[in-house]
């Protein structure tokens, strides 16, 4: 299991210091990034919370998914890969 944990359904007022506060109950956060819209630079609702050991995401996980914080019932899962992702459409559509 990965270390990097998906956080949603962050209240907008979420901020870096409060998740790592609240996933270092369940062990050591090497990083956390709130994820900020590229245009207007506010936050988008959702973090990524990597922790030191995959025990203790776990952990977080059990305790945290479905749970209030800051009033809003927030969403803890494994972080999904975004490798091989992306890709346009590729080739030329010639219409006759």
């Amino acid at each position: 299991m990965s270390s990097k944990l998906y956080v949603g359904n962050l209240s907008f007022d979420s901020t870096e210091a409060d998740l790592r506060d609240l996933f270092s109950q369940h062990g050591t956060v090497e990083s956390v990034a709130v994820i900020t819209d590229r245009e207007t630079g506010r936050p988008r609702g959702f973090a990524f919370v990597e922790m030191s050991e995959a025990s203790a995401a776990q952990d977080a996980i059990r305790a945290l998914d479905g749970n209030d914080f800051a009033g809003r019932n927030i969403k803890v899962n494994e972080a999904q890969d975004r490798r091989g992702g992306g890709g346009g459409g590729g080739g030329r559509r010639d219409r006759y």
